[in-house]
């Protein structure tokens, strides 16, 4: 995935990124990052990078280090099962309305394949950031569709708090491509109005953030 910036909006893009890498396991606990080397990375000033860092700071995702830099803040195994059992109570049941409501999904049903299947291909090539952005839209975007604004609010904080530091090790057992592969048959499900397979699929599919990617 390109990870060079554009010269509009550098700090929300920063931040992007720098979630992505955050929830992918590209910046390890314990580790020390200085924004001048991420902002040289990125092929930007230092300023955006720095201000997106203390956003994840405010955020609790990230710590400063005085006189040295960011640290990510290490997630226990017990925060990873609150996050997975708040996404079941909530994510499932909402895929399920939608299931229910499924001439407004199939309006959108295009773009939402098009996610999986760039996910799909990502996978394939073993880029995890650009995974996780396809994952991303794909259940964000299919969760806007219920217009409620505060949902998708919660949803989208506890998957920017997921860290899933199995994925690389996943990848290289071809497990990512399963995983990306899962998103098209739940799109099927809604679009057809099955809510009991949806919430079947729904289920294994986030079992993975306490399974595989754990």
């Amino acid at each position: 995935m390109e990870n060079i910036l554009q010269q509009t909006n550098l700090r929300d893009q920063a931040l992007q990124v720098l979630k992505l890498r955050l929830i992918s396991g590209d910046l390890v606990p314990g580790q020390i990052y200085s924004a001048a080397a991420l902002a040289a990375e990125l092929g930007v000033s230092n300023s955006p990078v720095r201000e997106a860092m203390l956003t994840l700071v405010n955020q609790g995702l990230m710590e400063t280090v005085k006189n040295r830099g960011f640290r990510v803040v290490p997630l226990s195994e017990k925060e990873r099962r609150n996050i997975y059992e708040l996404r079941m109570l909530l994510e499932i049941p909402s895929m399920v309305k939608l299931s229910a409501m499924k001439d407004i999904v199939t309006v959108r049903s295009a773009e939402l394949s098009e996610f999986a299947t760039r996910m799909v291909a990502y996978a394939k090539d073993g880029d995890i950031v650009g995974y996780l952005d396809m994952d991303r839209q794909f259940h964000l975007r299919l969760l806007e569709l219920l217009e409620n604004e505060q949902l998708l609010s919660i949803v989208e904080n506890l998957r920017d708090q997921s860290r899933q530091y199995g994925l690389k090790a996943l990848s290289e057992r071809g497990g990512l491509v399963r995983s990306a592969e899962e998103h098209q048959p739940i799109l099927d499900a809604i679009v057809s109005g099955n809510g009991p397979l949806t919430a079947e699929l729904m289920t294994r599919h986030l079992g993975h953030l306490v399974g595989d990617w754990a």
